[in-house]
């Protein structure tokens, strides 16, 4: 099979290295550019010096050189690791770029900015108006474990804190298990915040330390009911604390809730497993998950625990990988028929 040229905006951002990494290593996909509207022309090892090894000469494109490249490639894949509020626009420039060229690029947005259904929606939770409301409707936005195939040609991928907790949440409506309010604590890694350096990541600030922040209020609230209500067709109240942890990778989130009827814990890490049976990325296992066990992985780790009462289900991630990059590329490989797990079954790289 042809390889798949890729191109990936968002420049020196923590997740825009993350898909370089992951699409230097695919089977299939090849990178054909990577944008940086701020550097074009600069070398990329020089953003990302752990990958030098593979990047040789690649220099990184302006949007006039990305351009360029989706409206002579017949199809390509495009990934969007653009901030939110600019992603939305880049987007749409290029896609109507390609309609005019007549070439398919299919994409995975890893913003915030198509993540929502209406314009209103997105524009409640980020103050400002949508950059591109007429393409809204070319979206979809899921888990792909929560969606077979996706019913639009592009995809936006949720955030780290929303998928750990519908990874974790969503099993929990669909089998009709709980009450629909849940409580949830999430621990992020510094990488959760960006690359620019801010109060919240700065080494000193961090080390050693753990705090929570916009707690009940925070961004990901509506994009975790939408995203559940579309994956269980249950409206639930997620009540969410975020915290952050003093580490750079990883997530890991608790979800709490009340049972609608009395369940053991080893039926319900049954249920869990055969929930996520044909879900490669997911594992369900006794013990308590570990961000070291998931750390630098596109794997998910779940457990479980009852007193017949109440219902906790744990699970972590990587935020930059499972949370952000891994879950583009493998929606990406959904949208080209690719195998799903194609680029992604490296295991966690342990002790980081």
């Amino acid at each position: 099979m042809a390889r798949i040229p890729t191109l990936i905006l968002g420049g020196t951002g923590y997740v825009a290295g993350e898909l370089l990494r992951l699409v230097l290593g695919h089977p299939q996909f090849e990178v054909a550019g990577i944008l940086s509207d701020s550097q074009p022309g600069e070398p990329v090892a020089k953003a990302f010096p752990h990958l030098a090894p593979a990047l040789g000469d690649l220099r990184f494109l302006s949007e006039a050189d990305i351009t360029q490249r989706v409206t002579t490639l017949p199809a390509c894949a495009l990934f969007s690791a653009a901030p939110h509020g600019v992603s939305a626009a880049l987007i749409d420039r290029l896609l109507a770029a390609a309609a005019a060229a007549g070439t398919r690029p299919r994409v995975v947005d890893i913003s915030a900015d198509y993540r929502y259904a209406t314009p209103e929606a997105y524009a409640a939770v980020y103050k400002h108006a949508h950059g591109a409301p007429a393409r809204i409707a070319e979206f979809t936005c899921a888990v792909p474990e929560h969606l077979a195939a996706a019913p639009t040609p592009h995809v936006a991928h949720p955030g780290c804190f929303a998928t750990a907790t519908l990874l974790a949440s969503v099993p929990l409506l669909a089998l009709d298990l709980v009450v629909p309010t849940l409580f949830v604590s999430g621990v992020t890694g510094s990488t959760g915040s960006g690359r620019k350096p801010v109060e919240g990541t700065h080494h000193p600030t961090r080390h050693s330390d753990l705090y929570s922040y916009n707690a009940l209020v925070h961004r990901h609230i509506p994009e975790i009911t939408a995203c559940a209500a579309a994956a269980t067709g249950v409206t639930a109240d997620f009540a969410f604390v975020p915290h952050s942890g003093p580490f750079a990778r990883g997530i890991h989130a608790t979800v709490q809730a009340t049972l609608k009827r009395a369940i053991d814990t080893p039926t319900l890490l049954a249920q869990l497993r055969s929930y996520y049976a044909h879900s490669p990325f997911v594992r369900v296992t006794d013990a308590a998950p570990r961000v070291k066990d998931v750390a630098g992985s596109n794997y998910a780790q779940l457990s479980a625990a009852t007193n017949g009462r109440t219902v906790a289900v744990l699970c972590a991630i990587d935020n930059l990988n499972k949370g952000a990059a891994g879950g583009a590329v493998q929606w990406m490989n959904r949208l080209f028929d690719l195998p799903e797990t194609a680029g992604l079954t490296a295991p966690a790289a342990g002790w980081t």
